[in-house]
């Protein structure tokens, strides 16, 4: 991933902190003999070795389990807020015309080996973790223990879990930060009069990002 210098974030914390809050990630490896990318909800385990550790699953009949049996590398990939910035949006569109569009976006990439998981107990322990995870905040949250057991057992059986030590962790907060004052609060309140959720969550980040 380039990172610019301008734009990289090296804080363990503050990327942690996005990996919970868009937990739904992209792992590619080359672990079947070409490149494959899969797309799963993954718990983050924050205290567990330097970087953190990532939980998962996939089904079983996955060919990233199927082909393999080993521990491999992947890349790990979250995407945080994105959003298109207009050039109309500058001030300095009005004082010269030397400008041209961009994107905003914020992504943590983190990498490190994977290995898979077949163990009833630890894949039942880790599916707790990943409901609680999206049904905590809920005024009837769900439990996997609401379902009947047997039903939870032959589920099992049609999955496998998986860890990923990281290793190593990138992340790019690319929002404006090399724009001049005026052009940053343009992008600023242009993303906030724009519907949709990303873009006001990109706006607050050009906005906290000014100022850090």
């Amino acid at each position: 991933m380039f990172q610019p210098p301008i734009f990289r974030e090296e804080r363990t914390d503050v990327m942690q902190a996005l990996m919970r809050e868009h937990p739904f990630a992209t792992v590619v490896s080359s672990a079947t003999g070409t490149l494959t990318a899969d797309h799963v909800p993954l718990v983050l385990h924050g205290d567990q070795g330097e970087r953190g550790l990532l939980r998962g699953h996939v089904a079983a009949g996955n060919p990233l389990f199927r082909e393999t049996d080993e521990a491999f590398e992947v890349l790990t990939i979250f995407h945080g807020p994105q959003s298109y910035v207009t050039p109309s949006w500058y001030a300095s569109k009005r004082e010269h015309g030397k400008v041209v569009p961009t994107w905003n976006y914020v992504v943590v990439h983190a990498r490190g080996t994977l290995r898979f998981v077949r163990e009833s107990d630890w894949l039942l322990a880790h599916l707790h973790d990943l409901t609680t995870q999206h049904e905590s905040h809920r005024s009837a949250a769900w439990a996997v223990s609401d379902a009947p057991h047997d039903f939870v057992a032959r589920q099992l059986k049609g999955v496998v879990g998986f860890e990923i030590e990281i290793a190593d962790l990138a992340g790019t907060w690319k929002v404006s930060q090399n724009k001049n004052a005026a052009d940053r609060e343009g992008v600023e309140t242009g993303l906030r009069g724009e519907n949709g959720p990303q873009k006001a969550s990109v706006s607050e980040l050009v906005k906290e990002r000014a100022r850090s």
